[in-house]
């Protein structure tokens, strides 16, 4: 059987399954937080993110945070859908198109949104939740 492709509306369920999340706001747009720190969130459309194809801002960017940058690197030499600008040059985020949330599977995204969680999560919480 074949993995099932990730959708928008995983993004919600999964990233709200961990613990204590909360939905809130960064920069104005949508976040998944945990204890007031930011995790995942909507990008508003900026000129270091332009579609090659139309000449205009990205308007469907989520940033997902990263470990470290091996981390970013790993991810961005995967051959996936993720990429970056100039903007996050040695900042541990990654950079994802809405519109290709397809190109990864369900399971793919959940763990890179739980990567994502565990690296903004108390230490506590996150050996909590992985049984350490």
């Amino acid at each position: 059987m074949a993995a099932r492709k990730a959708k928008l509306s995983d993004l919600a369920e999964i990233a709200l399954s961990l613990p204590e999340v909360e939905e809130g706001t960064s920069w104005g747009n949508p976040a998944y937080v945990v204890r007031k720190k930011s995790f995942l969130h909507f990008r508003e459309p900026r000129p270091d993110a332009i579609d090659p194809e139309t000449g205009e801002r990205m308007q469907d960017v989520i940033m997902f945070a990263v470990g470290d940058q091996d981390d970013k690197e790993a991810l961005l030499g995967s051959g996936g859908p993720w990429f970056t600008t100039p903007h996050f040059d040695g900042y541990n985020a990654v950079l994802l198109r809405q519109r290709d949330l397809g190109r990864l599977t369900r399971a793919e995204l959940a763990e890179v949104i739980t990567d994502a969680w565990a690296t903004k999560a108390p230490k506590r919480l996150v050996a909590d939740y992985f049984g350490d």
